[in-house]
């Protein structure tokens, strides 16, 4: 009964994830309009691990970590925060936000394959069928908006296809170490070397350029603090909570079809808020994403149900 509520729990933590990852688009674009894309990414990291620390120092929760634990996640955040966003910034210099989204959908596929290769995970063929229908239901929708990809762009795209690797890496090598520590623990030191790393490379640009009254101007922007505290707290502490208790209960694999899933609350988004049209298209690539979500994490649960049955 524990196990079949905890999966339960992962995954409501793993929709709660994905609506907020699709929504986050929203403030990063608020937020990049008065800042220095760097920069965002120095004050995201250094408010949120300020803020996912205050119950620590105040001892309301523990963390017992040593060095050699620290070594252990280390990577894990040089994964994701670190490659994931350097990779994925730098090639969207050369390449569209629209080839990013394609290539982005193609995480779940990235994961499958090294969730296979590295933690023997294995899927139905009727899983990884729906695997790729939520893939094509992603790419069929920036498809139909004239979002092709275009061989020009190869550098930026090769810098995407990194960065969507270094996610899907991130995801399988959480997965492990969800069973050794606890998700806040994971948090806090992927927060830790995301605010180290990006704090640093800000800071060293600006002594470089001679603009390091830039670093702070935009944090007396009310508007950019806002939008700033939600990438922060939400998009970035919360989110990662819930991906690594997520990733406590749930397959790789599993996890990682959700994201496609903030394709369609990115597009609600902006509807609602942004008043962007929707078209036909778009409920086309819904669905397709919604069976593909569903099909690749219920087409397991009757032989899970059978297998407890004979236990």
């Amino acid at each position: 009964m524990n196990t079949t509520r905890n999966r339960t729990y992962a995954y409501i933590a793993a929709v709660v994830y994905a609506a907020i990852i699709g929504l986050s688009f929203l403030y990063v674009k608020m937020t990049v309009t008065i800042a220095h894309p760097l920069d965002v990414l120095a004050h995201r990291f250094a408010l949120s691990l300020i803020v996912v620390s205050i119950p620590v120092l105040f001892g309301w929760i523990k963390i017992n970590l040593r060095l050699a634990d620290l070594w252990r996640i280390i990577p894990l955040g040089l994964l994701s925060p670190v490659l994931f966003f350097a990779f994925q910034a730098f090639g969207l210099v050369t390449s569209n936000s629209s080839e990013a989204g394609i290539i982005q959908a193609m995480v779940p596929v990235f994961t499958l394959a090294l969730a296979s290769v590295f933690l023997k995970e294995r899927t139905s063929i009727l899983q990884k069928m729906s695997l790729l229908l939520s893939v094509a239901g992603v790419i069929f929708i920036f498809a139909m908006k004239g979002s092709g990809m275009s061989m020009s762009n190869m550098q930026g795209i090769v810098l995407l296809v990194l960065s969507a690797i270094s996610f899907a890496g991130y995801g399988v090598l959480a997965r492990p170490l969800t069973r050794q520590y606890k998700p806040l623990e994971l948090t806090w030191v992927t927060l830790m070397v995301g605010c180290v790393v990006f704090n640093a490379i800000a800071l060293i640009r600006h002594a470089f350029t001679g603009s390091m009254v830039d670093y702070v101007q935009p944090l007396g922007d009310l508007s950019y603090l806002g939008a700033l505290a939600y990438l922060a707290i939400l998009s970035t502490m919360v989110s990662t909570l819930l991906s690594s208790y997520a990733l406590t209960h749930l397959e790789a694999s599993r996890v990682s079809v959700f994201s496609n899933l903030s394709t369609l609350i990115s597009i609600a988004g902006g509807a609602l808020i942004l008043h962007e049209p929707v078209q036909s298209y778009h409920y086309v690539g819904a669905i397709l994403i919604i069976i593909g979500v569903l099909g690749t994490n219920m087409s397991g649960r009757k032989r899970r149900l059978v297998n407890h049955a004979k236990a």
